[in-house]
């Protein structure tokens, strides 16, 4: 027997660490790591000691024997793995970073953004305990993604964030300052005067524009608001779609095309036990959408949700998921995780309609050409990319799920070609590459909107160690100001 990874998996290599044989691949170090959709047990080499799912963040990780019909699939996808991988376990001991020792004046470093990569920076740097923390959130609530970017029905996901409630020693170095944004409320030129280092953390919370005619009708959508009003998101909770029509079309087909696509399709009582947004379960209650059309530019083998969320898709008895078959590849291609994509999209071309069920239709190499109506949506115009023929869905609700970028703050170096900051492994970089002293930055604001809750780990924990080192170098100002009360202080404890 061995332990299996399942669709939970954050991927923040918290098992890879307790591992006593080294089975847990790909490792941070190894090819791969930072896309991996999940990581995976070798059953050749499993002990089955269960340290794993001991250290598991988010309870993705089961005994072969506990899997159920919807996570058995899972042994195969960990198995199939070391089919096409044959890692060798190599232990390393890794060199412990020198302790900042508490004194009179301890090292004190401000995090913008409280998300996955902003917490995930602090953990790291409160493991010494001559660091002070000060996390900067403009929001009202901390979490970020994790609150407000998870689905409701993925409550597992958002477990992630039990991590972060820290033991009392390390909270007595932290404060979270809620409802603070910068170049508002604070400028950079004044955290820098609050802290030794600033660490900019703040996501990607913009959208893509979706560049077609009639994007800005009544009734358009953009998936970081639509999921942020089924999450309770303070920005987004007025939004009020429009979910009256028969049909609603999601553009995209990445995970949060898929997220806001299997929320659409679930029954609302499915619901009433999750962190759902109360106005948007109502909203659901009284839905007269019956069908989710998701469209994707290129073939089922581009496809950007991951093999994970696919199978759990495909896995739930109360939705119908239908495929058509001509969309399909005629050769399978090279990369294991669209086959294995493939081999889930080709058993959905056989789909029967179950009485009772909503349906999501995955139509590829699809693009939208044109959205119809005069002052709200009526339909949207797509061609079919392979032919170049044109077809028309009708539908009063279109969300634009087609990705998010980075935003500026005054006063920070900011790249518009990647929307991301400039930086080396976190040191954020004047226009000719040169680090500035005390400016860092982690997350996707930092390496683009890519990876999962967990790949923000080795992310905020390589910028950590570019930050002490370069305390250790004498390179970081003292700060000319202490930090006063801006703003109420979280309570980690909850």
């Amino acid at each position: 027997m061995a332990y299996v990874i399942t669709q939970n998996c954050c991927n923040d290599a918290s098992c890879v660490a307790v591992c006593p044989v080294g089975c847990i691949h790909p490792t941070p170090e190894e090819p791969g790591f930072a896309t991996a959709e999940l990581l995976h047990i070798d059953p050749a080499t499993c002990i089955d000691c269960g340290a794993c799912a001991d250290a598991c963040p988010v309870d993705a990780i089961r005994p072969e024997a506990a899997l159920t019909t919807a996570t058995r699939p899972f042994a195969e996808l960990n198995a199939d793995y070391y089919r096409q991988h044959t890692p060798t376990p190599v232990f390393t001991r890794a060199q412990r970073p020198a302790e900042l020792i508490t004194t009179a004046t301890p090292l004190r470093v401000g995090i913008v953004g409280s998300g996955a990569a902003g917490l995930y920076s602090a953990a790291a740097l409160l493991r010494h305990p001559g660091v002070k923390v000060d996390m900067y959130e403009k929001l009202s609530t901390p979490d970020g993604l994790i609150r407000h970017g998870v689905a409701p029905d993925h409550p597992a996901t958002k477990q992630v964030i039990d991590q972060f409630d820290f033991v009392p020693e390390k909270r007595s170095r932290f404060q979270l300052h809620l409802g603070v944004e910068i170049s508002t409320d604070l400028t950079h030129a004044e955290l820098l005067a609050r802290h030794h280092a600033v660490i900019y953390a703040y996501g990607a919370d913009n959208h893509n524009a979706l560049r077609v005619p009639g994007a800005e009708l009544r009734g358009v959508h953009y998936a970081n608001a639509f999921a942020g009003w089924y999450n309770d998101h303070p920005d987004h909770r007025h939004l009020d779609p429009d979910l009256s029509a028969r049909r609603a079309v999601v553009i995209g087909n990445g995970n949060v095309a898929l997220d806001i696509a299997r929320i659409l399709a679930t029954d609302p009582a499915r619901l009433t036990t999750t962190a759902i947004a109360d106005s948007a379960l109502e909203a659901l209650r009284h839905s007269g959408i019956e069908e989710i059309v998701m469209l994707g530019r290129r073939g089922p083998e581009h496809a950007s949700f991951t093999t994970p969320e696919l199978l759990g898709l495909l896995n739930r008895p109360d939705i119908d998921v239908f495929v058509n078959p001509a969309d399909l590849p005629a050769e399978r291609p090279a990369d294991p995780a669209a086959r294995a994509r493939l081999d889930l999209l080709a058993a959905a071309t056989t789909t029967s309609p179950t009485p009772g069920n909503k349906r999501i239709v995955l139509r590829f190499h699809t693009t939208p050409t044109r959205i119809l109506g005069t002052a709200a949506v009526t339909g949207i115009r797509v061609r079919r990319t392979d032919s170049n023929t044109d077809d028309t869905i009708d539908t009063t609700t279109v969300i634009a799920a087609i990705g998010f970028r980075g935003r500026p703050i005054p006063g920070i170096e900011f790249d518009p070609r990647t929307h991301t900051i400039p930086n080396s492994r976190g040191r954020v970089l004047t226009p000719t590459g040169t680090p500035i002293p005390g400016v860092y930055t982690a997350g996707w604001i930092k390496r683009g909107p890519v990876g999962v809750i967990g790949t923000n780990r080795t992310c905020a924990e390589e910028t950590v160690a570019c930050l002490l080192a370069d305390h250790r170098a004498g390179l970081l100002a003292d700060p000319s100001r202490s930090v006063g009360e801006l703003c109420a202080v979280w309570n980690p404890t909850k």
